[in-house]
């Protein structure tokens, strides 16, 4: 995550004292994108992060699975540089929302073969945390695929789009609620 601080460029060393917070305010556009990925990446870590309370086994698959998720949530810093660098073109933006879309969908992937069957969760996980995980999961893959609609017409309604993902995936859901008494109980 830190790695993304590495695209913000400071200003020009030869910029008068004068313009140079008229330079920074100018960088708005890339500190945005920043701290939309930084977000973004620690809401992912969180998701991932609970999930694995519940996985119980791990197999090959999942873990190919998971190599993918981590494949896609390494190229975040490429789309976060290309997105900083042409901040509305709409290439750079469907690039992004396409990296976030690739993302959620291995996030869910990981889940789904987790859960299916209770094949690696523990057996008897209540259906109702599985099928609200999954849902919850999806949000994100579908605001952002209306993103990457919005793009044809307007590239910072897509952007916007991409940021109302955030107060959805940071408040708690009762998953949460759960994991957290769980995790309380399995601390103490």
């Amino acid at each position: 995550m830190t790695i993304l601080v590495l695209g913000l460029r400071v200003p020009d060393l030869n910029v008068q004292e004068s313009i140079l917070s008229k330079e920074i305010a100018n960088l708005w556009p890339s500190i945005l994108i920043y701290a939309l990925s930084f977000v973004t990446l620690g809401l992912y870590w969180v998701g991932h992060h609970t999930q694995f309370h519940y996985v119980k086994h791990v197999d090959r698959v999942l873990l190919w699975i998971n190599i993918l998720f981590l494949l896609s949530i390494g190229f975040i810093p490429f789309s976060t540089q290309l997105l900083t660098d042409y901040p509305w073109p709409p290439t750079a933006v469907r690039v992004y929302g396409g990296n976030l879309i690739a993302n959620g969908l291995l996030l869910y992937a990981t889940w789904w073969y987790a859960t299916s069957g209770d094949r690696l969760v523990e057996k008897g996980l209540d259906p109702h945390i599985i099928t609200t995980a999954k849902r919850r999961i999806l949000v994100g893959p579908a605001v952002i695929s209306l993103g990457l609609i919005a793009s044809f017409f307007d590239t910072r309604v897509s952007v916007i789009l991409f940021m109302l993902v955030i107060p959805f995936y940071i408040r708690p859901s009762h998953i949460d609620i759960h994991f957290k008494g769980t995790h309380q109980k399995t601390e103490h």
